[in-house]
């Protein structure tokens, strides 16, 4: 006979077995073709809730199911909460309210590694270098840049109380939070007869931008442009066709396939381009950036430098829903110039170079390249 330790054990067995008999099996669907339904769902969620040990509710549950419909799909279709759809919007527009600041996480420390330019914290002092001590009192210390993130931002017209601190002392700050905009743009002149731009991502102020930058260079008689697109993960579609325009000759700047093999094609209408193009991207540049590279290099407005490009040649729509929620869902296939579907295999630079240590290889050879044009 069992001793009373295994005897208890085995009648815990016995009650979990004739549970787990007892809980119903979802009824099937009459269609045999297709045996998942509407009702085969709710009677899942029903076993959900009936036996799952911990709580959970009814619309935790659609949630979760919601988001269970892009499973099979693309990686970059997917279901957004409210909160996310709205943080999803803010990206592509290049809007939101806060102080105006780009953090990272460096030794363990939040440090501010830009500060935007007519932003509330331009304003106010605060320095590119500068490491945030506290956020309204709390010690920020072992959070992460995604929860700094979110002790700074705040509703439009409210202040935050930020102490840095820069050069072993603190300083602290009471910064009112405004709607800024971003500004993907900065450019400078490298000497006389080669100008520098950056990209980092095409939303809704890139052209606006772009266009005021390149307004300066032509000021300066300027026509050898490197355009840096390192490390940009892509953006608005209409945005970087809008950019391109300044750039690539009359003709095709991108085809998009859509579902039933219809294809809609943009057109650069630029009779004589004036400018020579070195586009620099690496294996973080995507989509939009991927577009721009594969639109330069087809043209031959310019040579592509750097490292093969992350892949991503699919395009996505953002549709809102009722209920402050949303989906962002591929749409799309886009071709280059010259109908070169790039997805998963990314843009092969023109001169390849991989950047070692600290040396920037690459902008050297963006800049050997454009000298060598004269």
């Amino acid at each position: 006979m069992p001793n009373r330790k295994n005897y208890k054990r085995l009648i815990l067995l016995l009650i979990i077995s004739v549970t787990l008999l007892s809980i119903p099996a979802p009824v099937l669907a009459e269609d045999e073709d297709s045996p998942y339904d509407i009702s085969y769902l709710m009677d899942i969620m029903d076993i959900i809730q009936e036996n799952y040990v911990y709580d959970i509710s009814r619309e935790e549950l659609i949630e979760g199911a919601i988001k269970g419909l892009f499973y099979n799909l693309d990686p970059h279709s997917g279901y957004y909460t409210q909160e996310e759809f709205e943080k999803l919007q803010e990206q592509t527009s290049g809007d939101f309210v806060g102080i105006g600041v780009y953090i990272t996480e460096k030794d363990g420390y939040i440090e501010i590694v830009e500060v935007m330019e007519g932003g509330p914290a331009y304003e106010k002092g605060i320095q590119a270098g500068d490491i945030i001590v506290e956020i309204d009192g709390q010690d920020v210390g072992g959070l992460t840049v995604e929860e700094v993130v979110q002790l700074i931002r705040g509703k439009e017209g409210s202040s935050v109380n930020i102490k840095v601190k820069r050069n072993n002392k603190n300083i602290s700050y009471k910064i009112k939070r405004q709607l800024v905009q971003i500004n993907p743009i900065k450019y400078q002149f490298i000497d006389d007869h080669i100008a520098y731009i950056k990209i980092r991502e095409f939303n809704e102020h890139t052209t606006e931008n772009l266009k005021k930058a390149l307004k300066e260079i032509d000021k300066k008689s300027i026509t050898n442009i490197i355009v840096d697109l390192r490390n940009n993960p892509g953006g608005l579609l209409m945005e970087v066709i809008k950019a391109l325009r300044f750039f690539v000759p009359e003709g095709p700047i991108v085809h998009v396939k859509y579902r039933g093999g219809i294809v809609e094609t943009h057109y650069s209408t630029l009779k004589k381009p004036k400018y020579n193009l070195a586009v620099l991207i690496n294996e973080n540049s995507a989509s939009a950036s991927e577009i721009f590279a594969g639109a330069v290099q087809d043209t031959g407005v310019g040579k592509v430098i750097g490292t093969t490009s992350f892949g991503k040649g699919t395009v996505q729509v953002i549709l809102p829903l009722a209920y402050g929620d949303g989906m962002k869902i591929t749409v799309g296939e886009y071709l280059t110039p010259k109908k070169r579907n790039i997805n998963k295999t990314g843009i092969v630079p023109d001169i390849v170079v991989e950047n070692k240590d600290t040396k920037d290889l690459q902008l050297e050879k963006a800049m050997e390249f454009l000298n060598s044009r004269g």
